[in-house]
């Protein structure tokens, strides 16, 4: 191999997703060399937004919260401050409800909600919802105790949290409860129907399972940040691209690269350690470091040789169980007339007794455009709608992409999302001038992604998020598919805690003083 087609660097990421530019654009700030490499021609994996004819989609995250203030509990907001980088927010509190009780426009904040479930359910509800809140407070405190960014994958972590055991150990209790299934606290608490329907909706949609499933710990963050008084919500002004631009310009800043087109073909082992990777092509980089995967838990495994890691480990990670994938639905269109009182966000539930994690049941609009015009030509909007991790690979497996059956099953597919938009918009189809409909496959394809998934469906109390570390020294992991939740927090705070496993502990906590307040 000529010397052209050698590269060294400290630390390579595989994948350009938040988790993995949160994670090497923290490792370039502590002064490491590293190289990302990204298969798309895109970075940003599922936050990567995109141009058709004038109109800037999102391709995926399109609700956040903790962003546009510091200090903040919000560990992607954390890492962009540790990096010195932000973007823009655009700050709103409504969203829209399309449910089986009826239409209706709810804000985040303490008291809202609970006008909504006066009208709809009576005081008791109300009661019931001012007793969870009270019962999720002094958790809410808790979860916040230990900061996800003072965590890391050694035993440097005793020095990194020493700073916060004393609130730890105050919070212990309700640490505990934390780590079990969020419906383990809302079955002391909430009896009404409708609350429990809406408390397994906001589960499903934190983490592709319903309360059931989801961690106390997932549910206590959200409600630290969608139910204080004077919350509000935040839109990046150019869409979730300028988010994935402000982390890339953290990664160049302190001289790390960013290289796209340029797909990872295996994770080069010698002498049992992960050395450098293998890009489509034939070109190698070294890492004199650690090779950082931010590819999903399944396509990890894909990237190593035989042998290089137990059989039993291969086994137990290839068995993780996944959440469906998603059903998108792109809309450049005249706004010509519209009601000026549209949201940015709308949630749609078209049965409550299939369960929020049934194909299909759930639907999400989101209109950007709302709030930031540059998204869209002079009069026009963008929309995007999809349905959120509850749409079957299986319905796609084996289906040829160019073909006749590929597009009969991307119209029908599609049509649950046009009649939920046209809820909102009854006249869409006669306004529509871009139109683009993404399927498993094309989360599969475009993302690589396994089966287009949403990311694992680990259910709190049954089983733990592996964490970073892998028995393959030098070979380490970041993403949706190392901590718990699939937003983009979660895939923040796993990027930022491998990052901080390889980093001097000084350094961390350097970080954590300027961060942390």
């Amino acid at each position: 191999m000529s010397l052209e087609q050698k590269q060294t660097t400290d630390v390579i990421v595989i994948g350009s997703g938040i988790g993995g530019l949160c994670c090497a654009s923290l490792l370039a700030k502590y002064g490491f060399k590293v190289t990302v490499c990204e298969s798309h021609s895109i970075a940003g994996g599922a936050a990567h937004s995109f141009e058709r004819n004038g109109y800037k989609f999102d391709s995926g995250p399109s609700l956040y919260s903790g962003m546009s203030y510091s200090p903040s509990t919000n560990p992607l907001k954390q890492v962009l401050d540790a990096i010195e980088e932000d973007v823009s927010w655009v700050n709103y509190d409504i969203w829209g409800c399309l449910l089986p009780e009826g239409n209706f426009n709810t804000a985040v904040g303490a008291d809202d909600f609970c006008t909504i479930l006066k009208d709809l359910r009576g005081e008791q509800a109300v009661r019931e919802w001012r007793n969870l809140q009270a019962t999720m407070k002094p958790l809410a405190e808790a979860v916040n105790a230990i900061p996800p960014l003072a965590i890391r994958y050694d035993l440097a972590v005793a020095i990194a949290i020493l700073q916060y055991l004393p609130a730890t150990l105050w919070h212990t209790p309700n640490i505990i409860r934390l780590t079990g299934a969020f419906s383990n606290i809302m079955d002391g608490v909430v009896q009404d129907e409708f609350i429990r329907n809406w408390l397994d909706l906001l589960c499903f949609l934190l983490s592709g399972l319903p309360a059931s499933g989801t961690s106390g710990a997932e549910m206590a963050f959200m409600f630290a940040e969608w139910y204080k008084p004077g919350v509000v919500l935040d839109y990046p002004v150019g869409g979730s691209g300028a988010l994935v631009d402000a982390l890339v310009r953290g990664l160049e800043k302190y001289d790390g690269k960013l290289l796209l087109s340029s797909h990872v073909e295996q994770v080069v082992v010698e002498n049992n350690r992960a050395t450098g990777v293998k890009l489509k092509g034939g070109k190698s980089i070294t890492a004199t470091k650690a090779v950082i995967s931010n590819a999903s838990v399944w396509d990890t495994l894909k990237l190593l040789p035989d042998g290089a890691l137990p059989k039993s480990f291969i086994q137990e990670r290839a068995n993780t169980p996944e959440c469906e994938s998603f059903m998108h639905l792109h809309l450049g269109i005249d706004a010509t007339s519209l009601p000026t009182d549209l949201q940015c966000h709308y949630i749609i539930v078209n049965d409550w007794q299939q369960g929020v994690t049934a194909p299909q049941n759930v639907v999400v609009v989101s209109i950007p455009s709302v709030l930031d015009p540059s998204l869209a030509p002079s009069g026009k909007h963008v929309i995007h709608v999809y349905t959120p991790g509850n749409e079957p690979y299986q319905l796609w497996q084996g289906i040829e992409r160019n073909s006749e059956a590929y597009q009969k099953q991307k119209k029908a597919r599609a049509e649950i999302m046009w009649q939920g938009l046209s809820r909102i918009i009854p006249d869409i189809r006669d306004r529509v001038e871009v139109e683009l409909v993404g399927t498993p496959l094309t989360h599969s394809r475009f993302l690589r992604r396994h089966h287009g998934s949403y990311g694992p469906a680990i259910e709190a109390g049954k089983a733990l998020f592996p964490g970073a570390n892998t028995p393959l020294p030098g070979l380490l992991c970041c993403g949706d598919s190392t901590f718990p939740g699939i937003g983009l927090p979660a895939v923040a705070a796993s990027g930022a805690i491998t990052a901080n496993t390889l980093a001097p502990i000084d350094k961390h906590l350097q970080m954590l003083k300027k961060v942390i307040q």
